[in-house]
């Protein structure tokens, strides 16, 4: 009874990883229903350390232009993190591709902002080649 169990959960998991294939979702990117594609970098770059660890982030792109970027879970000093949330993340508003590698750290968190801006520009090249 177990055994069975056990095939048919894995067979549900293969079904279900086939439909979202097929439907071209993945848990990189997903697009919204106004037309913005969201990229999560949390596998995309884990690679990528900020201060104490990853810092994956949400990245927000519509018509070629970066919307917003939303910081996820991280363990980086809370302090010096809430600084790049307030003084770096907004910068990336309205920028275009072209433009995102110019926006400028937060001093006294320099580990913490390269990690967000390589976050940023993975996201956008993962956007570029699979959108």
């Amino acid at each position: 009874m177990k055994k069975q169990l056990c095939v048919f959960s894995v067979a549900i998991l293969f079904a279900t990883s086939l439909a979202f294939a097929a439907l071209g979702q993945d848990n990189v990117m997903r697009k919204q229903a106004n037309g913005t594609y969201v990229v999560n970098t949390t596998s995309l770059v884990a690679n990528v350390r900020g201060y104490k660890g990853a810092t994956p982030l949400e990245v927000y792109i519509k018509n070629n232009k970066v919307v917003k970027v939303v910081a996820l879970k991280n363990r980086e000093t809370p302090a010096y993190f809430n600084r790049v949330n307030k003084q770096m993340l907004p910068k990336f508003s309205g920028k275009s591709f072209s433009k995102v590698g110019s926006v400028d750290g937060v001093t006294g968190a320099t580990f913490s902002s390269k990690a967000v801006k390589a976050n940023v520009e993975a996201a956008v090249k993962y956007y570029k080649e699979h959108k």
